[in-house]
């Protein structure tokens, strides 16, 4: 959840300049799957959309403030966007402009933040006369 609290704080420091939103996919670590000893929720493999649904009102608790979409059944957004567990990416007119390693090792909050950061000073250099 640590994770997920950064990442709320990148939303929200960049909501003048980005929207954000969390996609909430197949669980990595089911309570009746392969366990992480760590996690905060005991969250089944998911057997229905239902399921799903009700996990990701657990994931919305823990990120206020940030608009969260749920993968269907058969993992759609997970199989195009390589998420699992976790991915950081940025989209700009349909196009993929910031794609973050492959999660857990590769997600880089900081790498996010630091694309957005040069996004916003180039914000400001093409406003400037």
């Amino acid at each position: 959840m640590a994770r997920l609290k950064a990442f709320q704080g990148l939303v929200l420091d960049h909501a003048d300049i980005a929207d954000s939103v969390l996609v909430y996919i197949e669980e990595a670590h089911p309570s009746d799957g392969w366990v992480s000893t760590d996690a905060p929720y005991q969250i089944p493999k998911h057997r229905c959309l239902e399921d799903r649904l009700h996990a990701a009102q657990l994931m919305r608790s823990e990120a206020p403030g940030c608009p969260v979409v749920v993968d269907g059944m058969e993992n759609p957004c997970n199989a195009a966007y390589g998420a699992y567990f976790d991915r950081l990416y940025i989209l700009q007119e349909g196009k993929i402009v910031y794609q973050g390693g492959r999660g857990p090792e590769g997600y880089r909050i900081s790498e996010l933040r630091d694309w957005l950061q040069r996004y916003r000073e180039k914000l400001v250099t093409w406003k400037t006369p």
